[in-house]
């Protein structure tokens, strides 16, 4: 750990608040830390190409087959399996690799792909636009932990919280301008130019990436097998019950997010009466609360503990779920779409916070690379039976189902309460 502490000063030096006086580091100076600046820029990026690549490619699909729902399912499911097949295998590489490095070849990559896909649908190949998203996310999950990594190295521990709100706070302005963004982009200009802004954008965020501080110079020796430290990492997660009730509520949460979250525009259209189109404002309303719900956050953070917001935030979840799935009033719809924005800063933030101060710098990537997996995985397995059970039972039984699994999560992670004081303690004394 000497290096990672001789980076660390070097950072402080240029305005990054100290570990000697913790919780006194002002928001200037929390901006004048470089990496700060560099991995939120690179987010801005990645984030309007995401946009735009999400309701570009729904709207097309959407057009292609009639809004066929299990055509909607699968490009949830192209975007979420290789995350649940490439996690593990990711993050054990990131504890391995530079993660400066790694983020930028990834995000290059992730251009190139793009612009094959581009080429391709210029020939008339429809169908190959679920190749973009599978690339996409197969690089993300090598470039993920590998920025969650250098988070943990280059953020002082009492600005993490401040760190996870800012981040959170940039989704939730796109939530607002996203969706009206991509619909836009689509509608005007097409499919082309919507993959084309999509490559670009990557390739921004590959060089504004390049402006982050220098992986170490120096490489720890590597006497173990891949195999090894997958095992390694494995042990460390079971041996820590922490991060086991923290699996148990990532199931739960992923099997309700998998289930309701391509059905939405269902909601719309055969809840609401609305044009499919209408989406775009149920998730700008979504985005406002989260903005809200981040300043919400960012204050009450430093008043109750993490594991508290996560619950708060899975039982407003649940709730809200099925208030959405039955609702047919506009209003009401409305209102639960905001309250579900609201708390889930709360989810991001808690999950976030806990993961990083429960689990030491080395084992980081690999943590990262098993909990998300059970999420995605959990999500992949609900996407794909998703179409198929608004089919067999309803639209809003399935939304309650929704919210009884987001209720199971809930009960996964009422032991934290009891552990996370002082076993995060002691992860952070170890790290």
């Amino acid at each position: 750990m000497e290096s990672a502490s001789v980076e660390r000063t070097d950072l402080e030096s240029s305005g990054t608040g100290s570990a000697g006086q913790p919780g006194k580091a002002s928001m200037g100076e929390f901006f004048r830390n470089r990496f700060v600046r560099a991995i939120l820029m690179s987010g801005l990026f990645l984030q309007l190409g995401i946009w735009v690549r999400n309701f570009a490619v729904l709207l097309y699909v959407m057009e292609k087959t009639n809004n066929d729902p299990t055509a909607v399912s699968l490009i949830s499911v192209a975007e979420f399996a290789p995350i649940f097949l490439f996690s593990f295998i990711g993050g054990t590489f990131a504890d391995r690799w530079r993660p400066k490095r790694t983020m930028v070849w990834c995000d290059f990559l992730s251009a190139i792909s793009v612009f094959v896909v581009l080429l391709t649908l210029l020939t008339g190949t429809w169908q190959v636009i679920f190749f973009a998203t599978l690339v996409s996310a197969i690089l993300s999950q090598f470039s993920q932990p590998s920025g969650m990594k250098l988070f943990k190295l280059h953020v002082p521990a009492e600005q993490i919280q401040m760190g996870m709100t800012m981040y959170q706070t940039m989704f939730a302005m796109f939530m607002i301008i996203g969706p009206s963004l991509g619909t836009f982009v689509y509608q005007t200009y097409g499919i082309h130019w919507s993959v084309g802004i999509m490559g670009v954008a990557f390739l921004l965020s590959a060089g504004t990436l390049l402006f982050l501080p220098p992986d170490r110079l120096e490489e720890q020796a590597t006497t173990t097998s891949l195999g090894e430290e997958m095992k390694a990492g494995v042990r460390y997660v079971m041996q820590r019950p922490v991060l086991r009730s923290m699996a148990g509520g990532f199931v739960g949460a992923g099997l309700a997010v998998g289930l309701i979250q391509p059905l939405g525009v269902f909601v719309v259209m055969e809840l609401l009466g609305e044009p499919k189109e209408f989406i775009q404002w149920l998730l700008m309303i979504n985005g406002v609360a989260m903005i809200v719900g981040g300043g919400m956050a960012m204050t009450i953070g430093k008043k109750i503990p993490p594991q508290m917001m996560l619950a708060i935030g899975m039982v407003v979840s649940a709730v809200t779920v099925a208030v959405i799935g039955f609702s047919t009033n506009l209003y009401i719809t409305l209102a639960a779409q905001f309250l579900s924005g609201l708390v889930m800063p709360f989810i991001q933030i808690g999950i976030n916070t806990m993961m990083l101060n429960a689990t030491e710098e080395a084992f980081i990537g690999r943590v990262n690379g098993i909990l998300n997996p059970l999420f995605i995985g959990m999500m992949v397995i609900s996407m794909s039976l998703a179409g198929w059970l608004k089919g067999l039972t309803s639209l809003s039984i399935t939304y309650l189902i929704g919210a009884v699994f987001f209720t199971i999560g809930l009960l996964a992670i009422l032991p934290l309460f009891k552990l996370l004081p002082k076993k995060t303690e002691n992860a952070e004394l170890k790290s």
